[in-house]
């Protein structure tokens, strides 16, 4: 018989090999795809100030268009790792394929919105008279790729339930470098000018996508899944969401509040909240790919009956967690002084940001416990949870944040308040998983 100890020691390993071979490749993908935006900003940058202008605007509208669609992604992970655990691969490729027909539905309904109502919204974030024209071609023309941008989400979603994180990964870097050369060769070399930036980016999110659906059509094949839209499976896949959307939605006002008192504070103010917010999403990005590893590896036990196992991965990723924050925190605190002035010479604005800075490094042992228990909760198909958990957070965030401006503290307390934000969180997130009530085992919840 093996010693307890030496017994603990093995599944370890298993488990911290197992959270390496998925967080890893996650974070690739999670990374590659914030760079889309940045090549398109840094090619239309030379065009003009007004055309870079209308591409921050645009962009702003559409990343919050897919944003709120992303639990195409999470949902369907949860639901395919559960099927996968359970040995069904038959019903677990078929419930990808439903998750997909649901990516279509919703991005045509995204185009027909978008389509004649550029103008307006456009106009409602403020774009100058010289920045609108520019804005609403390149919205125009890139509402086109989001279809395809929302099955790369359901269809990231099915290869993640899958356990597999590496083909997301070479998705996503050849869907980056096709960005670049087709947009350097219209936005130059056909002199399109910043349509040749959207239409760019648009082919190259539809090869995206055609990739994805190779993937999943031959994988469908092979194990005798169907490939037509089912009604009740898409609208399944779609209640199993919709706590996902609230989720969501909740966080992005969440963070829609905390620039909004930001700006209220002045433009230094404003300008160094940028400054973090950047540098907090890409430690989000960080973080988020252990919360992957997390959403793939529960619901593999969970629809294998493995209850024990199930808490003992999420108990080793917690570890991970809070060690991967510990060191973010370091790097950030070291890294302040040369990463602020990177971003701003201005020493107002380096001011605001440096303390500021120092309560976002600390606050990155929490970020990582919430990152992977949100992760742990979405593996385990507990959404309606977590959007009730995620309302809760911004009621007791919301009055703290808007009070700032009359108690004062500047930048540094509206940061203070999005670490009572995510401690917050962390409290909601670790309740539920003390309770033991998410633990439910099957193909499904």
């Amino acid at each position: 018989m093996t010693p307890a100890p030496v017994a603990t020691k093995v599944a370890r390993r298993q488990h911290d090999r197992e959270i390496i071979a998925l967080a890893v490749p996650a974070f690739g993908a999670l990374v590659a795809e914030p760079l889309f935006v940045m090549a398109d900003s840094a090619i239309v940058g030379h065009l003009g100030t007004a055309q870079l202008a209308g591409l921050g605007v645009a962009s702003a509208l559409l990343t919050t268009a897919v944003s709120v669609f992303v639990f195409l992604a999470y949902a369907t992970t949860a639901a395919v790792a559960r099927r996968v655990g359970a040995g069904d691969l038959q019903a677990a490729i078929r419930q990808g394929v439903d998750g997909i027909w649901l990516a279509l539905l919703l991005g045509a309904a995204v185009i027909a919105v978008v389509l004649p109502t550029a103008p307006a919204l456009v106009e409602l974030f403020g774009a100058s008279d010289t920045a609108a024209p520019y804005a609403i071609t390149y919205l125009r023309i890139s509402s086109l790729g989001i279809p395809a941008m929302l099955v790369v989400l359901a269809s990231t979603g099915v290869l993640r339930g899958l356990q597999d994180t590496k083909t997301p990964l070479y998705v996503a870097v050849g869907g980056f470098v096709t960005n670049g050369v087709l947009n350097v060769a219209l936005v130059y070399g056909a002199g399109l000018g910043i349509a040749g930036s959207a239409w760019g980016t648009v082919i190259a999110q539809c090869a995206m996508a055609a990739v994805y659906l190779y993937v999943v059509i031959r994988g469908a094949r092979r194990h005798g899944a169907s490939l037509r839209p089912d009604a009740a499976g898409i609208r399944a896949c779609a209640q199993a969401g919709a706590p996902l959307l609230v989720r969501t939605l909740s966080l992005r006002a969440i963070l829609m509040i905390a620039t909004a008192v930001a700006a209220r504070l002045g433009d230094a103010d404003v300008a160094a909240h940028q400054i973090i917010l950047s540098l907090w999403s890409l430690l989000a990005f960080a973080l988020d790919a252990i919360a992957i590893a997390g959403q793939a590896i529960i619901g593999r036990y969970l629809g294998a009956n493995d209850a024990q196992g199930a808490r003992d991965v999420c108990r080793r990723m917690v570890q991970w967690g809070i060690a991967s924050g510990v060191v973010l925190g370091v790097l950030v605190v070291l890294a302040r002084p040369l990463f602020i002035p990177l971003f701003s010479s201005d020493s107002v604005v380096q001011d605001a940001a440096l303390p500021a800075l120092v309560v976002v490094a600390i606050s990155q042992p929490i970020c990582g416990i919430v990152y992977v228990l949100d992760g742990v909760l979405m593996g385990a198909g507990d959404g309606r949870y977590l959007a009730w958990a995620m309302l809760a957070t911004l009621a007791a965030f919301a009055p703290v944040a808007l009070l700032v401006p009359t108690f004062g503290g500047g930048l540094t307390a509206v940061w203070a308040a999005m670490t009572l934000m995510m401690a917050v969180r962390m409290a909601t997130l670790w309740l539920r998983t003390r309770s033991g009530h998410w633990i439910v085992t099957g193909a499904t919840r």
